[in-house]
């Protein structure tokens, strides 16, 4: 008998509870950003630099954008193997915009000055609205294999 009245006073003072407790309307966590400085990434063409064994993955250390947050079809200079490269962003871990496919991997492709990639061939797919981007591309989509 003790108990059904234990529990008719814990009800009364839990339906107050709501008025007591005051909720945080505003995220505490850092922005997701895409791909920024210093983030390590996943080189995917055939390139001799980019295939070679190295202790540590490449970092990025400057990323050609305004805002410094660099998404794909973007450009970014990497640090691999103690030289400084271009690169073009094909693919990120952080989701986008709808449709738009999300990779387990932040992926990059090897170009040069002039925007040539440095490989022959693309071992991951790419994601199909890096055609209708701005920028040229081209080459890097033609020796991409497969497209999501």
């Amino acid at each position: 008998m003790a108990l059904p009245m234990f529990s008719r006073s814990l009800i009364g003072h839990l339906v107050d509870a709501p008025s007591i407790i005051h909720q945080r309307t505003f995220s505490v966590s850092a922005v997701a950003a895409a791909i920024q400085k210093l983030t390590r990434v996943r080189v995917v063409d055939n390139s001799s630099l980019g295939n070679t064994p190295h202790h540590l993955k490449p970092r990025v250390i400057h990323v050609y954008t305004k805002n410094g947050i660099g998404k794909v079809g973007d450009t970014v200079l990497l640090a691999i193997k103690g030289q400084k490269k271009k690169a073009l962003i094909v693919g990120h871990k952080m989701p986008g915009e709808r449709m738009n496919p999300r990779f387990d991997s932040n992926n990059v492709v090897l170009i040069e000055d002039n925007g040539n990639p440095t490989g022959t061939r693309i071992k991951v797919p790419l994601p199909t609205h890096l055609r209708k981007m701005k920028g040229d591309y081209s080459k890097v989509l033609a020796i991409a294999s497969y497209f999501v």
